[in-house]
């Protein structure tokens, strides 16, 4: 009995060798060639989320709430076109980040992929996010709650015009002079510029 004991834990002890120096070899020809990321914030290469990688804040997408939904309830809305390999896109990421941290609460922020659209479809009703996309990106439109549009702006702006159009949309007062904001031409996690 001590003999088969004893065969067992050295053929399990090989056996345990062998499987750590195949995970090694495994391990080593995976990752011992991996490159550097190479994600930059202004070429238009695919890095991954853009909210995530250059505004900080990965949450935006999927978006939590429909157009739809959001006019049911009542709620204004913010939507924004964006697609993950615009340089254009990756910059204004931090923007609708700050906007998210300022109103999320009060307005609904919709950030929506362009190549999830149906481009071919022709006939889209106000309550849908595709009708109100021009064809660039990013593009932002802020929607009341009765369903208006009282901001529609394509490309990169600053926080502070952003900031501004939300104010009037929600009848905010205007932001008080001593308000600070963060500057806007910097990303959070930007590596490399």
């Amino acid at each position: 009995m001590k003999n088969w004991l004893k065969k067992s834990f050295y053929l399990g002890l090989c056996v345990a060798i062998a499987s750590c120096i195949s995970l090694s070899i495994l391990l080593g020809t995976v990752f011992g060639n991996a490159q550097p990321v190479q994600a930059k914030l202004t070429d238009d290469t695919y890095d991954g989320n853009i909210f995530a990688l250059y505004g900080g804040n990965g949450s935006i997408v999927p978006p939590r709430i429909t157009l739809d939904q959001s006019l049911q309830l009542g709620r204004p809305a913010m939507v924004v076109f964006y697609v993950d390999d615009s340089a254009d896109c990756k910059r204004f990421s931090p923007i609708l980040n700050l906007a998210q941290g300022f109103y999320g609460k009060s307005l609904s922020l919709i950030a929506i992929p362009v190549d999830s659209l149906d481009l071919q479809k022709q006939n889209y009703s106000p309550n849908e996010e595709a009708y109100y996309y021009r064809g660039t990106v990013p593009q932002t439109v802020l929607i009341g709650s009765d369903g208006k549009v009282s901001f529609d702006r394509e490309g990169i702006f600053g926080f502070e015009e952003l900031d501004s159009a939300i104010r009037d949309l929600l009848d905010l007062p205007d932001a008080p002079p001593e308000l600070k904001f963060r500057k806007t031409d910097k990303v959070i996690n930007e590596l490399n510029p």
